[in-house]
């Protein structure tokens, strides 16, 4: 088993395990809409991209985007995507992909790493706390969409 940044080359196998990672969160399964992302994500480089490999397949990945913090005048990282197959989950992949990024945060000098999840998310909220997040309950999280 192997983590390391995806590259170009990555595109159709991170492809599916993003359509994947969309269908468990209840999308429907499109996979030029997958591939569309992924790619742009790559060429424009405005996220950061782990993946998990094993015996040259792809079977996880953690996806990062950069914010900042005003307030502690510091780069942060939002954890926004992170997915391990069906068929290799609970071997503690998810748990090195993690520590990557971890690693990825150390190495920017930044001041933290945000992630949310669902409240339904019963391996998510046992896994994170495990790996060293704190729930944060200081603060009201809102959002606004257009529609």
């Amino acid at each position: 088993m192997k983590i390391r940044e995806a590259k170009k080359k990555d595109i159709d196998n991170l492809s599916i395990l993003f359509n994947s990672y969309r269908e468990f969160y209840g999308k429907e399964s499109d996979m030029i809409i997958a591939k569309k992302f992924i790619e742009s994500r790559i060429n424009l480089k405005d996220s950061r991209i782990f993946v998990c490999e094993l015996k040259d397949d792809l079977v996880g990945f953690v996806q990062l985007y950069p914010i900042f913090s005003s307030t502690r005048v510091s780069k942060y990282w939002i954890l926004n995507d992170l997915f391990v197959n069906k068929e290799n989950r609970g071997r503690g992949f998810s748990k090195f992909l993690i520590k990557r990024a971890q690693k990825l945060v150390v190495m920017s000098n930044a001041c933290g790493m945000l992630l949310e999840t669902e409240k339904t998310n019963i391996i998510g909220n046992k896994l994170y706390p495990s790996t060293g997040f704190q729930e944060y309950n200081e603060s009201n999280f809102y959002e606004w969409t257009p529609n």
